[in-house]
């Protein structure tokens, strides 16, 4: 079930649900998502490994980052792949989980922005991946809305809340490293 704004915002409170919401969504938000902004944009850069007892994620070229006392934009090449994170962290109780999907606007410019899952128990940034599909540039404004969660409540108790490597936002691997 999606969690409405009610229980939300109750859960903002008790744990603290998201941290760095706009005002627009404390105080006015739509449906029942959360929209989150564009905080910094990456370039992948080197080699990756995805093995299967280990991995390797390419090293990170920042592009760009907001800056809250001065707006400031990046333009998003045709064909070009860009790392995303969000202003807005997550603090996943055991009980809750989260979905990611673009805002319209980004597919209808052309985007294509690749999302996960967070499972019960993350806590930290979130991190996407946003890719040009389009033939045209498209100027994104640092601190834009770009992704909506939804919060989902999990029934029945999980065996492990999150536990995995991204725990606290960790954006790349250092080296080659072996998965949990």
């Amino acid at each position: 079930m999606i969690l409405g704004h009610s229980e939300l915002k109750k859960l903002i409170k008790s744990h603290k649900l998201v941290t760095g919401l706009s005002e627009r969504e404390r105080k006015n938000p739509e449906g029942a998502v959360f929209d989150l902004r564009l905080e910094k944009l990456y370039r992948l850069k080197g080699k990756a490994f995805l093995g299967i007892e280990e991995r390797e994620t390419p090293k990170l070229e920042e592009l760009a980052s907001f800056n809250e006392k001065k707006r400031q934009s990046f333009t998003l090449k045709p064909g070009e792949y860009y790392l995303t994170k969000t202003i807005e962290e997550v603090n996943l109780p055991e009980n809750i989980a989260a979905l990611f999907k673009p805002r319209s606007t980004t597919f209808r410019s052309g985007l294509i922005l690749r999302t996960g899952f967070a499972n019960p128990g993350y806590k930290g940034p979130l991190y996407f991946g946003l890719f040009n599909a389009g033939s045209i540039p498209v100027e994104v404004e640092l601190g834009a809305r770009y992704v909506s969660v939804y919060f989902v409540e999990v029934k029945g108790k999980a065996v492990h809340t999150y536990r995995g490597q991204w725990q606290g936002g960790r954006a790349t691997t250092e080296k080659r490293e072996r998965q949990i």
